[in-house]
């Protein structure tokens, strides 16, 4: 159960390392690339330590799609929101 919950976590920081990727945010990218590297360490850990047990990849690879879904649906919204501005004329566009 914990991989599934890993696979969650996973796929956030994926999607964040690719939002700030392509802002061009070098130094959180780098970050969050290490933090990424060391889940990658837990997960193959786990996997090959069991490699026998389908049970724990199905876990993981649903968490990987909820973690996946729930990050696309935040961005989503965020800039849907974000669209809604304030013009200098104090009307919303």
């Amino acid at each position: 159960m914990i991989l599934f919950f890993v696979g969650v976590i996973e796929m956030v920081v994926i999607a964040s390392w690719t939002k700030v990727v392509t802002e061009s945010r070098v130094v959180v990218s780098g970050i969050i690339t290490v933090l990424n590297i060391f889940i990658w360490y837990y997960v193959l850990d786990k996997i090959v330590g069991d490699l026998g047990n389908l049970q724990l990849v199905v876990m993981y690879a649903a968490g990987c799609a909820i973690g996946t879904m729930m990050t696309t649906a935040y961005f989503g919204w965020k800039e849907s929101k974000d669209k809604i501005r304030v013009t200098p004329e104090n009307e919303t566009i």
